[in-house]
């Protein structure tokens, strides 16, 4: 009995040691997304960026994103979770830093690529790691609130941009936010394998499964995460942008952009309670849809106040369905082909990331108004929900 005890006591040890390991890196991987945002309003005073320019450099960190999570996803389900883990965390962590001495364009649009390697592997691979070591019963809820450390690693962008960029400029931005990697390293180097990863004995990657055995999931997915994805990058890496076309300063736009990205985490909470209480499904359906009627308000706003009101909106819903995505997406498929589902859902995603923000700067350069802009991502985001309800399947009570 005590040595049951005692079992039970490790796997809740070591449950929390990959939790924060995991959590940690999400946080300065999102934070790092997130200075982007607010240095290419820099970047284009100061270098004399077109807005397709800007746009392209959003796009290729994604690009990135999209090789590495699909190609992340296959090493974890074919040499282990682990060792991915810490590899990623590692080339993400050295091209970030990196970027803050880029000459120019075309060695920013170089680093910006290589960043997105690691950070588009680790993602998915943190998610299912986390998703193996969590209790049975609250699976999903553990996964969501792992999401939130990205509202964390937002804000914490936010607040250095504020006050770092306008004084300091935005290398120093950008070289504070890369240090914390190495903290986040040493703490996920003592992250042991997953338990599930060491019981299968099969390394042989049946792709072929994705589209036959799990086709409906695999449609499912695929379109939820184009659309989140898609919707996700073109409005938040723009936002600082939006703002400083509307008509305010350059400090006004990232005083109301962390005031927004502060609903991230409330947002994040509330789909950690309902997706245990609705399920996952219909969680991801009901925040997605209203994150699009949220995009359409926040094109149409121009008071101050309903900026605030429709942005902070924004934020709640599209990354509290950002949470409910990453719980539902492993749990589609079996440990075999878990990580390379997971990461070849992201990676299809990302190719909607990568579009969004050249588009955004392609039909900001014609002079298209936010407004169509917006509406564009709001008709994507119901489409994706419009699948998902079709051909998606609860996941709350499957077990494999």
């Amino acid at each position: 009995m005590a040595k049951l005890l005692s079992d039970t006591k490790d796997q809740k040890s070591v449950f929390r040691q990959v939790f924060w390991a995991a959590g940690f890196g999400w946080l300065f991987d999102a934070m790092d997304v997130g200075l982007l945002s607010f240095i290419l309003v820099a970047l284009r005073k100061e270098w004399g960026l077109t807005a397709q320019e800007a746009g392209l450099l959003g796009s290729v960190n994604l690009i990135g994103m999209t090789i590495g999570a699909a190609f992340g996803g296959y090493l974890a389900d074919k040499i282990g979770r682990r060792p991915v883990f810490l590899l990623t965390l590692v080339f993400f962590g050295v091209f970030s830093f990196g970027s803050a001495f880029a000459s120019g364009f075309g060695s920013m649009l170089i680093l910006r690529f290589l960043m997105g390697l690691g950070l588009g592997a680790e993602l998915p691979v943190a998610a299912t790691l986390v998703n193996e070591f969590a209790p049975p019963d609250k699976k999903g809820r553990i996964v969501v609130l792992l999401e939130s450390f990205w509202a964390v690693g937002w804000i914490i962008a936010a607040v250095l941009s504020y006050f770092v960029i306008p004084p300091l400029g935005w290398r120093a931005a950008v070289m504070i936010g890369a240090i914390p990697v190495l903290f986040a390293f040493w703490v996920r180097r003592a992250v042991p394998e997953s338990p599930q990863f060491g019981r299968t004995n099969n390394r042989q990657i049946k792709l072929k499964a994705l589209f036959t055995t799990y086709k409906r999931e695999t449609i499912a997915l695929w379109a939820v995460w184009f659309a989140i994805a898609f919707s996700y990058y073109g409005m938040f890496l723009w936002l600082p942008s939006v703002l400083v076309d509307k008509g305010f300063s350059m400090i006004q736009s990232f005083r109301y952009v962390l005031l927004m990205t502060l609903s991230q985490l409330p947002g994040y909470f509330a789909a950690a309670y309902f997706v245990e209480k609705w399920g996952r499904k219909t969680t991801l359906s009901l925040f997605l849809i209203s994150s699009g009627g949220m995009a359409i308000g926040f094109g149409l706003s121009q008071s101050i106040s309903m900026l605030l009101i429709t942005g902070s909106l924004l934020s709640f819903f599209n990354l509290g369905a950002w949470g409910a995505l990453y719980a539902y997406t492993p749990e589609n498929y079996p440990t075999e082909i878990r990580g390379v589902g997971s990461g070849f859902a992201a990676g299809f995603g990302r190719i909607g990331s990568v579009i969004a923000p050249f588009l955004v700067g392609a039909l900001v350069q014609k002079d298209l108004d936010y407004a169509s802009i917006f509406s564009i991502f709001a008709a994507v985001i119901v489409l994706g929900s419009g699948i998902l309800i079709i051909f998606g399947k609860e996941t709350k009570v499957r077990r494999f």
